[in-house]
């Protein structure tokens, strides 16, 4: 069987490109046809924002729960139990210093996440190949070019018109000299990575349609959402859109093939969601209860903005102290916190059932 002319898809043509592969596409096209919409700075109704960044951004941190403290089993519990403990006693710890300073460390390891993400995905798509070391180099060095140069141009080009939780929890400082060497390296990657590829192609005949769609997603998304555009809604679309959706979408394809292969009844709640008729709409609710438990107490206990959505949490105290602050926030923060250090691990323990 010539499995190497295959496509390597996660799932199916269908899945990875409606739901890992089409998403950045997809954000694009929303904010470049409806730029009176997504691409001032101007802030996010709260309907979109609820969707957004509630049921998209704030779920997808959940599912990570099917990958590990659904199977805790299959994991080191000092694994399961040190992670939290450490990024709570962390957060703690740097919120009673600075309360920026813990936004700001917050920041970047959700940036490095969001990276990695992308690098992860690449490789993935990139397991059936026969490739040269200065091929896989190629490719390496294009994913990160495609995220670090948006980010190296939000530092060195004097800011943007948005934050990813806080303002200006992302430093800038300006050093166009830096900005313009950045940008000349970036387009030359580009050009490499295009000639790597038409090299391949007159070489094998082959050409690996989800790498390169991933590839050009990441470009598009983080060029765009950070570099051309320069609103809170256009950043946030591409963002969040191109990050949350792909990543519910492997987890749910990756668990469910596990699941498979397993006895039913061996876990209930992973027979719930995997082995129903209406397993993903089980899914989807609980991403998204949880999701909103997690919004709601922080509407109620810190920013008190969005009460007409949280009205069960609306009675709650306000929390100004900021010794109980320092409590309370990284607290509410270590969903977000677990999962970004998590992830680091998780894809690593076994053999993905990827094949």
């Amino acid at each position: 069987m010539e499995r190497k002319t295959e496509q390597p898809w996660l799932h199916s043509a269908m899945l990875d490109g409606v739901f890992i592969l089409s998403p950045p596409f997809i954000a694009l096209a929303l904010v470049a046809f409806l730029p009176s919409v997504f691409q001032s700075s101007g802030e996010i109704p709260l309907i979109y924002w609820l969707v957004l960044v509630v049921f998209i951004d704030v779920a997808h941190v959940y599912s990570t729960l099917y990958r590990t403290y659904f199977r805790s089993s299959e994991f080191k519990g000092f694994l399961l139990m040190a992670v939290p403990l450490c990024c709570y006693v962390s957060g703690v710890i740097l919120h009673s210093l600075n309360g920026m300073l813990f936004w700001r460390c917050l920041a970047y390891l959700a940036i490095f996440h969001f990276v990695r993400q992308q690098y992860g995905f690449m490789r993935l798509y990139s397991r059936h190949e026969r490739s040269r070391p200065w091929e896989r180099l190629t490719d390496t060095v294009a994913i990160y070019t495609a995220t670090l140069y948006p980010l190296l141009y939000w530092h060195f080009e004097g800011g943007r018109a948005f934050s990813w939780f806080i303002e200006d929890d992302v430093l800038s400082f300006p050093a166009l000299h830096i900005a313009a060497i950045s940008r000349v390296l970036y387009f030359a990657v580009i050009l490499v990575y295009v000639m790597k590829e038409l090299a391949a192609i007159a070489r094998t005949g082959r050409f690996n349609w989800p790498r390169n769609l991933l590839v050009a997603g990441t470009f598009l998304s983080w060029y765009f959402g950070i570099v051309f555009f320069n609103g809170d809604m256009a950043f946030t679309t591409l963002n969040v859109i191109s990050h949350g959706i792909p990543y519910m979408a492997l987890i749910w394809v990756m668990e469910a093939k596990k699941n498979r292969s397993e006895p039913a009844g061996k876990r209930l709640l992973l027979d719930i969601t995997f082995r129903r008729t209406w397993g993903l709409v089980f899914f989807v609710f609980l991403l998204a209860l949880l999701a909103y438990l997690e919004e709601g107490l922080w509407d109620g206990l810190v920013w008190k903005e969005h009460g007409s959505v949280f009205k069960s949490f609306s009675g709650l105290p306000q929390i100004d102290d900021h010794l109980l602050l320092s409590l309370v926030v990284p607290l509410l923060a270590l969903p977000q916190a677990t999962h970004y250090v998590l992830d680091g691990f998780i894809w690593k323990i076994k053999k993905s059932p990827v094949q």
